[in-house]
């Protein structure tokens, strides 16, 4: 930026505190023409303080002479220096001042050999933004290659939702409706269809690394722990697509193998006896039963005599062999909490279930298993325990539920009510399509709390 401007008939001060009068001619008006005959469009005569002011105005990295960054300082003196330099020349009154805007530097372009990784030669050859989003690139390209599983491949992915493609609904009235109107009108599934299939999704949480154990247990027999853990791996596999297994692991002849149509007499002292011959998946399900809901169940000793060898080491043979072929292992345990069983039961376990009835005397022993089981080590089990409230026992209608409840909602994570069922009460096989609505939505409520509770990832 140049400004040459002269000013009219004024005097002046140069900086040295002297007022100089005005230039001969000064104040006297000078046409176009003889404007352009001194050889100048246009002077202006500026006291030296104004550069020192112009020079402070200047940010420190716009300000240099002849292209050479300099300080203010430098610019001030700079410009003075031009101003006494140009009084001995045609034009007392001119002086220049060069404002020049630095410009980034660009180093040269290097060989794309010289250096370890492409990126940063990239770098060299065109800036720091490219080289940032070469980064970004590279690290997107390395998070997209992780793979996915066949699970992903959902039809609700992979087709295009239209008239044509989308299922027909799933509920009475809006069945009736889609029919009704030639398949013009889907209003999709009822509210009670989307609140099962929502259940469903609770329980088919999966797990990675191995098999997870829930032992169902508690100090009091006859409040209906073999059946809950009926009902709960009925209504595991019902959901679930992988195996579930219940084991009978009642040292004092247990009757869960009762709860289904039997097709084997195995037990599990065969499995202890044939654990070394068992090769795979079909030499294990020769010793199990299987119901309508895929649940299998492993048998305890028939022989009282014989049971009460069932011991740990026997427990940890039929364990390891479970978690082999199963992704969810049920434990229904004796009543003996202090024997060996529950202890080696109880170290493998991810979450446990605590059944109790509903009358005073159940009610207080299944909380003294919660504190049988603090004062043991276990603790974590018992703040991440569920409840199975069985109501179908004898005195239920006398005592306040809610009391009982509370109770245990202070020590544990969830409870669930058990309601009566007739097809329970007669403690024969279970027909899970069969029980009462209220009696699946109970049973099914209990799986998807357990399953929220068990890890997903198996614990180093």
């Amino acid at each position: 930026m140049t400004d040459r401007r002269t000013d009219d008939a004024e005097p002046y001060d140069e900086g040295d505190g002297q007022l100089n009068p005005a230039p001969a001619g000064a104040g006297t008006p000078v046409s176009g023409a003889a404007r352009a005959r001194q050889g100048d469009d246009y002077h202006s005569e500026l006291p030296p303080h104004t550069f020192d002011n112009l020079a402070a105005a200047l940010p420190e990295s716009f300000v240099s002479l002849g292209g050479a960054g300099l300080p203010r300082s430098a610019v001030a003196a700079a410009a003075t220096h031009d101003h006494d330099r140009s009084s001995t020349g045609a034009h007392p009154g001119t002086h220049t001042i060069e404002i020049v805007t630095p410009q980034p530097a660009r180093p040269a372009a290097a060989p794309l050999g010289a250096s370890g990784t492409a990126a940063a030669a990239l770098s060299r050859q065109t800036g720091p933004t490219s080289a940032a989003t070469a980064s970004r690139r590279d690290r997107s390209r390395t998070d997209a290659v992780a793979p996915e599983s066949a699970s992903m491949l959902t039809s609700d992915r992979l087709l295009e939702i239209n008239r044509k493609t989308r299922r027909a609904p799933n509920g009475s009235w809006n069945r009736f409706v889609y029919n009704a109107t030639f398949h013009l009108v889907n209003l999709g599934d009822s509210a009670a269809v989307r609140a099962h299939q929502a259940m469903d999704e609770r329980i088919q949480k999966q797990f990675e690394g191995g098999a997870r154990f829930v032992p169902i247990l508690t100090r009091k027999g006859g409040v209906g722990k073999t059946t809950v853990t009926a009902l709960l791996g009925m209504a595991m596999a019902d959901a679930r697509e992988d195996r579930i297994i219940a084991v009978d692991a009642n040292p004092d002849r247990g009757t869960l193998s009762e709860r289904v149509s039997k097709q084997t007499r195995s037990t599990v002292r065969d499995v202890v006896t044939k654990a070394a011959s068992i090769g795979g998946f079909t030499d294990f399900s020769a010793l199990v039963s299987r119901d309508e809901t895929r649940l299998d169940i492993l048998a305890s000793d028939t022989d009282p005599l014989l049971s009460e060898a069932f011991d740990e080491n026997d427990y940890n043979v039929v364990a390891d062999l479970a978690a082999r072929f199963y992704s969810i292992v049920l434990t229904d345990c004796g009543t003996g909490i202090v024997h060996s069983v529950m202890r080696a039961t109880l170290q493998r376990a991810d979450s446990i279930v605590i059944v109790s009835g509903g009358s005073v005397d159940e009610a207080r022993l299944a909380s003294e298993t919660l504190t049988w089981l603090e004062a043991n080590g276990y603790g974590e089990l018992v703040r991440n325990a569920i409840v199975a409230l069985n109501t179908a026992t004898q005195g239920t209608n006398l005592v306040k539920l809610e009391e009982i409840e509370s109770h245990f909602r202070s020590r544990v994570r969830e409870i669930v009510r058990i309601p009566y069922d007739p097809q329970l009460a007669a403690g024969s096989v279970v027909s899970f399509k069969d029980l009462k609505p209220i009696t699946r939505l109970a049973a099914r409520t209990l799986a998807a709390l357990v399953v929220e509770g068990l890890p997903a990832e198996r614990r180093a």
